[in-house]
């Protein structure tokens, strides 16, 4: 131990360690001799080293001496039963100026115990007031010049993370400091003729006490030149820029399913509505009477799957929304049930993927790792010429660096870049990825949002501060390095020039607001559907007046009668018949009101509240066979011997009117239709 002496007490005047052993050797054997002689009388015989012949009391004075206890220059002198000395203590002792003082205590026992008070202090005698020249370089955000450094001198023109560690270094261990810009601006790396460049070769040259700076200690370094102990840990990265993929429009909506399978739920829904619709006319139990008839056994029996309804179905289950349509077979049911459960699935698996599809842009990066780098070649790849990172390369011998080696060594032209900035330029403007310490890759991540890291880190090293071969400040540094990182004050200087760029954080997943180019195409669909739902009333409108009778209102001003009465909240008059269950209204005659009042068609069969008329209820079933030509309506078997049946009204009566209900395609209820007898 460089500075470890052994004394006696507290007064130790600082004799030198091997007399103070040789001292208490001796004094051990001659206290053993003494206690030999008092117990039996031991004479002096002379003795050759190279005779067989021993001294009869060896093996006894031997025995004396494991039980010799005394206090010696040394301290505490005694053997355990092997020879060996035990229960001793070293005292810690540090030189100074002033002299020798005690810093530790170390026990055989108990083991090493130092003063904390060593740690706490901020002076150290041997940096007191003394002045030492600093080699730098500039780079962000180690060591940068101010904007207004024309207009200062010396240290003041500069600031950065080395500037304030520099400060506190100082302030921890009472020195001065001169910083000077390395010469040729490189870090160091060596030359053919055994030299080196940079603040290494300064260094070695003496030309400076301290390199401060993104320094990396490396093994070939550290044998020129010493290093404190790391003061940052970082590690080799990729730069490369971002390329994003499409970014929300506004149909993103759309995202969380494939266009294939949007094509095939349309196939699904489409055939889901025409098995139903199959299905539905196969059952017999889809088939009922909605208004069955109290008298006869004449019904007229309505399936509520119309082409249109059984389109309708899947739509309000897929919606989640239903419809008034209930299956009543088990056929329908099981249509019914299994569609459900497919809309159930879909449903679920698009609202999960539908919020990380509307908040995040996917990155679309064509390199994953170092290991997809190395086996391409239409991506550039480089790192800073004469640094750590292209020396890590150099004498890597893992087969994939050495390839990307290769590549840099021999690409032309040349890859490698001579400083940081030159890099980042290079990957913004063209098809380059840039290798270089993670800390830095952090620094510009936050300083450009255009710009990511491709995988981890390639290896791990860290940054020190350089110094001459055997420098005397360099256990100074160490401990003042280490008072840092305790106090946490290197972590607070790394946030100060890190932190604080215009990118987000990577790790920063909160949920943020959506906005319109996100959920702006629902939006469209919506107006979209309203827009085809008013053009679809208006050709309904219009075709119903097609086939209206002629009146002397023109469209216009019908579509403008109808509109007022709209806005108005006022019943509509239709002086028309319309397809679709309007009744034509004219004057009625004294003897059609009493007919129409007590003459009444319900579902094929004629009802009245008196006796029934027998030819009107024959022509009522004749209109209900007429109405065969709907797909949802099937009258009777009993009912069809009515067929052919005509009414010859006697001469000079008015024609009669009778209103029956009948099914049609557009509606899902009866409607009432107005039918005229006639002598035809």
């Amino acid at each position: 131990w460089q500075w470890a002496y052994a004394c006696p007490s507290d007064a130790y005047t600082g004799t030198a360690l091997s007399s103070a052993l040789l001292f208490d050797a001796v004094y051990t054997v001659v206290t053993a001799v003494q206690e030999l002689n008092r117990s039996q009388e031991i004479g002096v015989k002379p003795l050759s080293c190279g005779s067989a012949q021993i001294w009869q009391h060896g093996t006894s004075l031997m025995n004396y001496l494991r039980m010799v206890e005394l206090e010696g220059l040394t301290g505490h002198i005694e053997f355990n039963s092997k020879g060996q000395r035990s229960n001793y203590a070293l005292k810690i002792l540090q030189h100074t100026r002033s002299g020798f003082r005690q810093i530790g205590h170390w026990h055989v026992s108990e083991g090493l115990s130092m003063d904390n008070r060593i740690f706490s202090s901020n002076i150290s005698d041997s940096l007191f007031n003394t002045t030492l020249i600093v080699t730098t370089i500039l780079e962000n955000p180690y060591l940068m010049l101010k904007w207004n450094h024309q207009e200062l001198e010396g240290n003041d023109r500069y600031e950065g993370f080395c500037v304030d560690m520099l400060k506190e270094l100082a302030e921890i261990l009472r020195f001065n400091y001169k910083i000077h810009l390395v010469g040729d601006g490189v870090y160091g790396v060596p030359e053919a003729n055994g030299t080196w460049t940079g603040m290494v070769g300064e260094l070695i040259a003496r030309k400076a006490d301290l390199a401060v700076a993104g320094l990396t200690i490396t093994a070939e370094r550290e044998k020129v030149i010493d290093f404190s102990k790391p003061f940052m840990t970082l590690g080799i990265s990729i730069l490369y820029r971002v390329h994003m993929g499409r970014k929300p429009g506004y149909f993103s909506f759309l995202d969380p399913f494939s266009p294939g399978v949007w094509l095939f739920m349309l196939l699904a829904y489409l055939a889901v509505s025409c098995v139903l619709f199959l299905v539905a006319r196969l059952t017999p139990y889809e088939w009922y009477s909605p208004h069955p008839c109290s008298q006869g056994r004449c019904n007229l029996l309505v399936n509520q799957y119309s082409l249109g309804n059984s389109l309708w179905f899947p739509v309000g289950g897929f919606m989640q929304q239903g419809s008034t349509i209930a299956p009543q077979a088990l056929s329908t049911r099981c249509v019914s049930g299994v569609w459900w459960a497919f809309t159930l699935i879909i449903i679920s698996s698009y609202t999960a993927n539908l919020a990380a599809f509307l908040t995040v842009q996917r990155m679309d990066v064509p390199i994953e790792s170092v290991d997809d780098l190395a086996d391409q070649t239409a991506i550039e790849y480089g790192t800073i010429h004469g640094g750590s990172s292209m020396t890590f390369f150099q004498n890597s011998r893992y087969q994939t660096y050495q390839r990307m080696w290769n590549y840099m060594y021999s690409k032309q032209p040349s890859v490698f870049v001579k400083s940081t900035e030159e890099g980042i330029a290079r990957v913004l403007n063209s098809n380059y990825a840039f290798l270089l310490e993670s800390t830095m890759n952090e620094y510009y991540r936050q300083r450009n949002c255009n710009l990511t890291q491709v995988g981890g880190l390639l290896d791990t090293k860290g940054y020190g501060i350089g110094m001459p071969v055997g420098s005397v400040f360099r256990d100074e540094f160490d401990l003042a390095i280490l008072q840092l990182q305790e106090n946490n004050r290197l972590e607070i200087l790394k946030r100060k020039w890190w932190e604080g760029g215009k990118c987000p954080k990577e790790e920063d997943h909160r949920a943020k607001g959506l906005g319109m180019e996100n959920i702006g195409g629902i939006f469209v669909v919506l107006i979209c559907g309203l827009i085809v739902a008013i053009f679809m009333a208006m050709l309904e409108f219009l075709w119903s007046l097609r086939h209206s009778e002629q009146s002397e209102v023109s469209v216009c001003q019908e579509m403008v009668t109808e509109l007022r009465n709209i806005i108005l909240c006022k019943d509509s008059f239709h002086p028309r018949r319309r397809r679709g269950g309007m009744i034509r209204t004219r004057p009625v005659i004294p003897e059609e009101r009493r007919a129409r009042s007590t003459t009444t068609l319900s579902n094929g069969k004629l009802c009245s509240g008196g006796e029934p008329d027998p030819l009107a209820q024959r022509l009522a079933q004749e209109a209900a066979l007429v109405a065969r030509g709907c797909t949802h309506i099937r009258v009777c078997p009993e009912c069809r011997r009515f067929q052919g049946l005509r009414a010859r009204p006697s001469a000079g009566s008015p024609p009669r009117e009778v209103v029956f209900a009948a099914h049609c395609r557009s509606s899902k209820r009866p409607q009432p239709v107005l039918c005229t007898l006639s002598n035809k």
